[in-house]
């Protein structure tokens, strides 16, 4: 499971990124980033239990 969290926060990163050069200031780049925050914190929370 964490290897998959892992890298879904890679594939995410690296999507924001690409919406980012596209329209810096653009809906996407946020929705993006707030999914993005989600991931951090699920992936924290793996680390504090392990």
């Amino acid at each position: 499971m964490k290897k998959d969290l892992e890298r879904e926060i890679e594939q995410l990163r690296l999507k924001m990124y690409k919406a980012y050069s596209n329209e810096p200031d653009g809906k996407e780049v946020l929705k993006i980033s707030q999914a993005l925050d989600k991931l951090l914190n699920e992936f924290q929370k793996t680390k504090s239990i392990h």
